[in-house]
């Protein structure tokens, strides 16, 4: 299975689990989470998730980096404004990012870049 795919399924079924045991203010934690990203407001869906990319990068959170990664390529991110964004990432996370980078570029090689 495809490392989107199988991502993919284990986050809706997480999700499922984790929607039957939240409270109130969890829901509205996600709710804003959610908001956040939509195509409204002064920046388009596009510049968001790769900010998301960007800081999930920075903060090393592999699960957050391949979603905003799938989230980048649905909204139309090419190649080169995903380097740009990783630029960003390693210029302010440092070389500790690499690894994540690494993995990240990977699956928009593989699965993901249209580009070629």
């Amino acid at each position: 299975m495809r490392k989107i795919e199988k991502f993919n399924e284990e986050r809706e079924s997480y999700n499922e689990i984790l929607a039957k045991y939240a409270n109130r203010e969890q829901k509205r934690f996600f709710g804003l989470d959610a908001a956040t990203y939509e195509d409204k407001g002064h920046l388009d869906k596009k510049t968001k998730e790769l900010m998301g990319f960007v800081a999930s990068l920075v903060l090393r959170c592999d699960d957050c980096i391949l979603y905003h990664l799938i989230e980048c390529h649905k909204a139309g991110t090419n190649s080169d404004e995903l380097a740009e964004s990783v630029q960003i990432a390693m210029l302010v996370g440092g070389s500790i990012t690499i690894p994540h980078i690494r993995r990240a570029m990977k699956v928009w090689d593989e699965e993901l870049n249209q580009d070629v």
